[in-house]
C-alpha cells in the first residue's frame, strides 16, 4: 500500500514474526515482541560478533513473501531459520538498499548493508546452497542488516513503513 503525508512518501507493510535466540546462533525463536536497541535486539545473542550484532548490524530483517518463494522452490523456510529478528509481509524487497528507513511500530531503522549468508544456514536449502539469498549472486534475495536509529519495543503486527523523502 501506498499513502502520501507531508512530502513522505510510505510503503506500508508489517511485521509476521519477531525472532531472538538468548543462545547464540540459529534458528531464531518466534517472541511476541522484542526491543531494539543501538547495540541489538534484547534478548539475542551473537556468538560470531565478527561478523554479526554490533551497531551496524544490529537488527536482521528478511521477506515473508520471499520465504514463501523459497518454499515453492523446495528449501525449508521459516520465520527465524536464516536468523532474521523481524520477517516483514508487505514491502516490496527489490525497494531496499542501504540508507533507507524503515518506521517499525515506535522504532525506527536503517538498512545499512545485505546480510552475508554463511554455513550455518545451509539446514535450510534442500541443496544446502545458502549463496542462494546472497545479494551479489542473486540480487533482491537478500536479508537486511540495519542499526537502529531510534531505540523501541517491536511487536509481531506492527506497522512497518518505507520512509523516503522527496526532494
Amino acid at each position: 500500500m501506498l499513502a502520501h503525508s507531508g512530502g513522505i512518501a510510505i510503503l506500508i507493510g508489517s511485521i509476521t514474526s519477531v525472532n531472538v535466540n538468548p543462545e547464540g546462533g540459529v534458528p531464531k525463536h518466534s517472541v511476541n515482541s522484542a526491543r531494539l536497541c543501538v547495540e541489538g535486539v534484547e534478548g539475542d545473542l551473537q556468538k560470531d560478533t565478527k561478523h554479526h550484532g554490533g551497531p551496524d548490524r544490529a537488527v536482521c530483517i528478511f521477506s515473508s513473501e520471499l520465504m514463501d518463494e523459497l518454499n515453492i522452490e523446495g528449501h525449508h523456510f521459516y520465520p527465524g531459520a536464516v536468523g532474521e529478528n523481524l520477517t516483514i509481509t508487505g514491502i516490496e524487497w527489490s525497494e531496499l538498499s542501504a540508507g533507507i528507513r524503515l518506521a517499525i511500530g515506535e522504532s525506527v531503522i536503517e538498512i545499512t548493508k545485505p546480510a552475508s549468508p554463511c554455513s550455518t544456514i545451509e539446514h535450510v536449502f534442500s541443496d544446502s546452497y545458502f549463496s542462494r539469498i546472497s545479494e551479489k549472486k542473486n540480487p533482491g534475495w537478500s536479508r537486511w542488516y540495519a542499526r537502529v536509529v531510534k531505540e523501541a519495543e517491536v511487536f509481531k503486527g506492527d506497522i512497518v513503513s518505507i520512509l523516503h523523502s522527496e526532494d
